[in-house]
């Protein structure tokens, strides 16, 4: 029986990104005969022009029915100015949240290729290989109540609740144990305990959770020294997990020390695996349609669906093998371009990417 993918190519650069990596997937659902089939719908600004609100109910639908999601990006100056409550990032987080995508695995990788793209010196960064797990449908984005008021002195007011629960802090714990397990066996808890009430509960669980994981080493760090050693000495962390807002914080961080976020992909999962996959950065609205945006991370996140929801590893390794081989005949796109190397624009990137992947 055929495994459904619906796409949704988004907004700003999305829909130029996704076309790349669509390519990809059909090459390797074709190379390796993984019985895939592709539809496509609206999220973000692009729905709201098509439908009128961020999230239509019949694409929430198609998503439910689907066995994997296949994301670009959402959001734009475009649709700055309407009502917040039909925002495109309205969108992205309501998908999220009634799909259940509650653990964002967020890999930080440095190929080798890339060394001298990175930020930092080449000897700090060199072999990178982090694994940030974001809790995605709790805390600081979801909690409520949340309002601008206006005080009885006329000052306006705004909030946000950070709240968390013990069931929620405990399954995406064990998903950074399982994932610490099935790497270096070291887990890194970021949170905020000193001042913030859920972070202590945080930290509290994550221990709990820690006596069944006796082989993996646990430790903790507040986030604002997480975001200080991640600069000064990243090769010390294997595995972090950490709440929504921190998670988002992070996993942007350490994706200049690949030498740019156009490398980083993601994988948002349920219990069963189930996930929807997109790349770490946004809509880049300043760069759409010109045809130069780095289609890498899109097209490595529908390798990690092959992973992570359909158990495709052959084929998931070979899409990872074509990017680097791209990357070793000194293909680059402008934000990973350095001298020595072969500019090239988003459609030859990923042209290139899908003639290795059929070589190999």
């Amino acid at each position: 029986m055929s495994k459904q993918i619906l796409v949704l190519p988004g907004d700003g650069i999305g829909p130029e990104i996704v076309a790349e990596a669509v390519k990809v997937l059909e090459a390797a659902n074709e190379k390796y005969r993984l019985d895939l089939q592709l539809s496509f719908d609206e999220l973000g600004g692009a729905a709201v022009d098509k439908y009128g609100v961020p999230l239509a109910d019949e694409t929430l639908e198609r998503a439910r029915a689907a066995d994997a999601v296949l994301l670009g990006a959402v959001g734009g100056p475009k649709w700055d100015g309407i009502d917040p409550a039909i925002r495109p990032e309205r969108g992205l987080l309501k998908i999220r949240s009634q799909l259940g995508l509650f653990a964002n695995l967020r890999p930080a990788i440095l190929y080798p290729q890339l060394a001298e793209a990175s930020t930092l010196k080449p000897e700090v960064v060199a072999g990178l290989d982090i694994l940030i797990v974001r809790e995605l449908t709790g805390g600081i984005y979801f909690g409520q109540p949340r309002e601008t008021r206006v005080l009885e002195n006329g000052e306006r007011q705004a909030y946000d609740t950070l709240p968390y629960s013990e069931s929620e802090i405990r399954r995406i714990a064990k998903v950074g144990f399982d994932m610490a397990r099935l790497r270096n066996k070291k887990l890194c808890s970021v949170d905020k305990a000193n001042v913030l009430a859920s972070s202590q509960l945080w930290r509290a669980v994550v221990e709990e959770v820690a006596k069944d994981y006796p082989d993996v080493e646990l430790s903790h760090m507040y986030v604002d020294n997480a975001a200080m050693q991640l600069v000064r000495a990243p090769k010390q962390f294997d595995v972090i997990v950490t709440d929504n807002m921190f998670g988002d914080i992070l996993s942007d961080e350490a994706s200049m020390l690949t030498g740019s976020i156009g490398m980083l992909p993601s994988a948002s999962l349920d219990a069963n695996n189930k996930g929807m996959y997109e790349p770490c950065h946004g809509s880049a609205p300043d760069i759409a349609g010109q045809g130069i945006a780095n289609p890498l991370a899109t097209i490595l996140s529908v390798s990690m669906m092959l992973r992570y929801s359909f158990a495709q590893a052959v084929a998931a390794d070979a899409i990872e093998k074509a990017v680097s081989q791209v990357l070793d005949q000194g293909l680059r796109t402008g934000d990973i371009w350095s001298q020595g190397t072969t500019k090239v624009g988003t459609r030859e990137m990923g042209d290139a990417v899908v003639a290795a992947l059929r070589n190999l």
